[in-house]
């Protein structure tokens, strides 16, 4: 059976949801935080709620590393 396809689909719907889901989730940040000095974009990207988008933007390149080589 010929897997390119589905991988590639899989990889490109997690890479979509995932930038999409981190672009919301990164607004939501911003608007939570009251401060100036707490809004560099050093804490905005490492701040804990987007560990699950940069999981599923991760899985996305992998599966379509994996849907060009199989």
């Amino acid at each position: 059976m010929n897997m390119e396809p589905i991988l590639s689909f899989i990889a490109v719907a997690l890479l979509v949801i995932g930038l999409i889901g981190q672009g919301f989730e990164l607004r939501k940040i911003k608007a939570s935080i009251t401060k100036d000095e707490d809004l560099s974009s050093k804490n905005m990207f490492a701040n804990k709620r987007n560990l699950k988008w940069y999981v599923m933007i991760g899985a996305g390149l992998v599966f379509g590393y994996l849907g060009q080589f199989s």
